[in-house]
């Protein structure tokens, strides 16, 4: 296992090229530039793209595909499975305009068997490929303290690795191709059940007569304690459910994750319950709601 978490005295500037300029992409190709390297961005909406060069200074181009050309990495954050290919195959994506020898990172949530074909196609052209979901949501890329769960060849992720420490406090490649994404499905599994816990128990909280503020002041100093409690209590105790990562997104991760638990015989119930509970929200027109908005659920 190799992991990075600063730049390194070695560090050079590259040229690199960012496709997807979401809440995500947006400030992660923009470090890219205050760290010095050549940033180059595709977005499928334009004036979002005039705006990151109005910001950043970089440059925009009309296809992935130009955008890739000639750069020494790419990298994708874009929505699901089908957006990936969408932007990294065909005559316009970003594999046919890739040179031998770059590094394509995918830091899109998608599935294993994806990252695993899109290994492979790099591979038959000669390019390196790291499946690098991340962790920590739009204030983690804003602020660069993003954790990134790396599948791939070693090599690849050495020389990926000042790249990466533009937007990142961390970063651990896993394995071969396809590890990344499932290290996020661990990890979209795990925060489904931090977050229902934390919803049931403020729920029960409430009911109970206790103070909230009072109660998550004491109990988060324990074996209680979790990011999710100490970022989102205050918001979930107001009933607002505005910030961070939207239900959509999670219920897509879920789908993810369950579809491979049933594929490799892993058992998932409280993550299946989880989602069902999203669906809910979902149904009742909250699907933009961040996912701590399971508490409405009580309300």
């Amino acid at each position: 296992m190799t992991e990075s978490n600063a730049l390194g005295e070695d560090a050079i500037a590259y040229r690199v090229a960012f496709i997807g300029l979401g809440v995500m992409g947006y400030p992660m190709a923009g470090h890219l530039v205050k760290s010095g390297h050549a940033v180059a961005v595709y977005n499928r909406s334009a004036d979002k793209a005039e705006g990151w060069r109005e910001e950043f200074g970089g440059a925009i181009f009309a296809t992935p595909a130009l955008a890739a050309a000639d750069c020494d990495f790419v990298c994708v954050c874009v929505g699901n499975d089908n957006d990936v290919r969408q932007v990294v195959l065909g005559d316009d994506g970003v594999l046919a305009g890739m040179k031998a020898g770059a590094v394509l990172i995918d830091h899109t949530t998608a599935s294993a068997k994806l990252a695993r074909e899109l290994a492979h196609l790099a591979g038959e052209r000669g390019i390196h490929f790291l499946d690098a979901p991340v962790s920590g949501g739009q204030s983690g890329a804003e602020n660069a303290q993003l954790t990134i769960m790396v599948g791939g060849e070693g090599a690849a992720y050495q020389q990926a690795a000042p790249v990466l420490a533009a937007y990142s406090r961390f970063s651990k490649l896993l394995g071969p191709s396809g590890s990344g994404q499932l290290a996020k499905m661990v990890n979209q599994i795990c925060i489904a059940g931090i977050v229902e816990g934390l919803a049931e128990g403020l729920s029960f909280a409430r009911n109970a007569g206790l103070d909230g503020e009072a109660l998550i002041e004491t109990i988060s100093k324990g074996a209680a304690g979790s990011w999710q409690m100490e970022n989102r209590h205050k918001t979930m105790l107001a009933g607002e459910y505005d910030f961070g990562f939207a239900v959509d997104w999670m219920r897509k991760d879920l789908g993810i994750a369950l579809a491979e638990a049933e594929s490799n015989g892993t058992q998932l119930p409280l993550a299946g319950l989880v989602d069902s509970f999203y669906e809910e929200i979902q149904r009742a027109g909250g699907g933009r709601l961040d996912t701590s908005s399971l508490l409405k659920r009580y309300d």
